[in-house]
Formats: structure tokens, C-alpha cells, sequence
């Protein structure tokens, strides 16, 4: 089987290009602007360097785990906590090592399944509790994801439940499903309006789930849907091009992007756009307006595949690729401070 996982080796010669106009400032007429977000290096990642990882937050705390190193597939499984830096590391996942899954929290409990373990497609799924294994949390498999084994595909938490969905099993997908702990069943929802797709980036706010970018036959997916779990229905806001957003600013789309929620507004970055092509943006979200605010670029550079969560005022992106270039840093956003550009 084609390995889907395939480092795109082009990339590390395009991305310091890239780099130069990132952190330099190629447009003369901006040398004042400021803008708002200001980055700050966290704790690095005790774990090794690695991208296509998962998280999820309980407890104030962020969980990460799995990945791709550059030569293998990974199945350790960490805990960050915010108030000291602290890294400490967790059961590992059991099961395949993987990249490319999805995981979620819901109702005090970590969820990861699917992805890709260097040979074929996954569907298992494994809970995580951290309250259990005196106090280093423990793992139990439940029920498989009752649709096909996949990766890249797409997940969220709502009201004390899971929600997986799209992805890729040989073809591109657009189905959608939900899980309850309480009752340890998964119940098929209706599917993605418009296109299928392919690590897209998903995020919640205000109650609601909201799912964007991606690739599809290899086209960019420019819309940009909304999920409300009260009535089990889709619906579509304003795209990421032109013809619907004319004279705002908006972030182009894209696949691996990184997105995490703070307070009620979410935050998009880096992931790639095509090509050679990897990004460094960092956009705001608005959903009760429906519009989007470019923020200060990431200071950890280009990358895709990063992770990354919202804890209290702040957010936590890292790990991810550049290319050949594994990353294993952290990053804090505080979203508020005007910096500067």
C-alpha cells in the first residue's frame, strides 16, 4: 500500500523561502502595523519530535500522543500541565502505534481511534481515563468506529459527546458519527454538507461544531460549515474565498491547519495550501459575525500537522513538520496583546 504519510521532501527548501518573507516583513508600506496575538515559547515536548499527532483537554490539562517521527509511527502519550510547564508521560496508547487519528474528550474521558500504522487503515478506538490507574490514567478499548478505517479524518466534543467524521479509506469521505460515553454507542449523524474531504481542520464554539478546509480530489475546500448537535443539522457560513467574503480578510484554505478554541472565538494556523507550500498565519474567528481577523504569525514558523489546544486565556500549539524537519517545541498565544509586527 502507498504510504499517505509520505514526507513531502520538497517542502524544507520552499518553507525557508518562504520563511523569509514570514518573519521579515516583505511588504516595505507594513513595517508599522501591529497586530494582535502575542506568541511565547512554552515547555517543549518531552516526548520526541513528531507530526499528525492528537490531543484534547481535560481538566485544564492537554493530552498528546501518537504521531509520526519522520521514520515511524508512535503510540506514547503524554500530559502537559499549564500552571508548571510540566510534561509527564501516560500509558502508552494501546493498540497499533499510528498517525493520523483523531481524538476528542467527552464527559471527563479522552477518546483516540482511527489513523494510519504504516500499513493499512485503523478503526479501533480506545478510552482514556485519568482519574483511573492511581492517578497515571488508564486505557480500555471500546467499541470500533462502526464505519470504515480511516485517517485524516475529522473530530470534535459537544455536549458531553464525540463526533468523528470525513477522512480517507480509499476514497474521500463526508459521513459523520456520533459517540456517547454514557451509553458506549456510536449513532451515525447526517453527513457533511457539499464535499467530502481530507484533513480538514474542526473546532467548537458557543455549543456548536464547525468544520473547514481540506482537500478533496485534489481541490482546496473553500467552505465552511457549521453543526448544531439540538437538531442534528448542517449549515453553511460564508466560504474562504472571494466571492463570498469580498472586501474582508479571511485565511486561504488549507489541510493539516491547526484550530483550537478560547473563550468564543476559535484560531487557525499554519497547515499547508497547496504544493510546496507550508504557512505560518494565524487567524481569529468570530462565529457570532461570521468573520475572520488575521492575527500575528506563529513564531514557531511554517508547520503542519502541529497540534494544538485552548486552556483558560491561552493557547498551546506544536510538534508538527517543515518538510524533513520534525518538531518536538510549544508555543503559548495570548490572544488579546497587541504586538508589534
Amino acid at each position: 500500500m502507498k504510504n499517505p504519510f509520505k514526507n513531502m521532501r520538497f517542502w524544507a527548501v520552499a518553507a525557508f523561502v518562504l520563511s523569509l518573507c514570514v518573519f521579515s516583513s516583505c511588504d516595505s508600506d507594513n513595517d508599522d502595523e501591529v497586530l494582535l496575538g502575542e506568541w511565547q515559547k512554552s515547555s517543549d515536548f518531552a516526548g520526541v519530535a513528531r507530526s499528525s499527532a492528537v490531543s484534547f483537554v481535560i481538566d485544564g490539562k492537554g493530552y498528546v500522543g501518537t504521531g509520526h517521527d519522520g521514520s515511524k509511527r508512535l503510540k506514547d502519550f503524554w500530559v502537559f500541565n499549564p500552571e508548571n510547564g510540566d510534561w509527564k508521560r501516560l500509558p502508552d496508547l494501546p493498540g497499533p502505534a499510528r498517525s493520523g487519528a483523531v481524538g476528542f474528550s467527552a464527559n471527563g474521558k479522552g477518546y483516540i481511534g482511527t489513523g494510519y500504522d504504516g500499513n493499512g487503515y485503523l478503526k479501533d478506538f480506545y478510552e482514556f481515563d485519568p482519574n483511573a490507574g492511581e492517578g497515571n490514567g488508564e486505557w480500555v478499548q471500546i467499541e470500533d468506529f462502526p464505519a470504515t478505517a480511516r485517517y485524516g479524518a475529522i473530530a470534535m466534543s459537544l455536549a458531553n459527546k464525540g463526533y468523528v467524521g470525513a477522512g480517507f479509506d480509499g476514497n474521500y469521505l463526508k459521513d459523520f458519527w456520533q459517540y456517547d460515553p454514557a451509553t458506549a454507542t456510536w449513532t451515525e449523524q447526517v453527513s457533511l454538507k457539499g464535499a467530502k474531504r481530507l484533513n480538514g481542520f474542526a473546532f467548537t464554539v458557543n455549543g456548536k461544531g464547525y468544520v473547514g478546509g481540506g482537500q478533496n480530489n485534489s481541490v482546496y475546500q473553500t467552505d465552511l460549515l457549521e453543526f448544531d448537535p439540538a437538531t442534528g443539522e448542517w449549515s453553511n457560513k460564508k466560504g474562504l474565498e472571494e466571492a463570498d467574503r469580498a472586501g474582508e480578510e479571511f485565511p486561504v484554505s488549507r489541510m493539516y491547519g491547526t484550530a483550537f478554541t478560547i473563550n468564543n472565538n476559535a484560531y487557525l494556523v499554519g497547515g499547508t495550501a497547496g504544493g510546496t507550500s507550508a504557512l505560518a498565519d494565524v487567524w481569529k474567528y468570530d462565529p457570532l459575525s461570521d468573520t475572520w481577523t488575521q492575527l500575528n504569525v506563529f513564531k514557531g514558523g511554517l508547520r503542519v500537522g502541529a497540534v494544538g489546544f485552548g486552556i483558560g486565556e491561552s493557547g498551546y500549539v506544536g510538534l508538527g513538520n517543515s518538510g524533513s524537519f520534525y518538531a518536538d517545541d510549544f508555543w503559548k498565544l495570548n490572544p488579546t496583546l497587541i504586538v508589534e509586527k
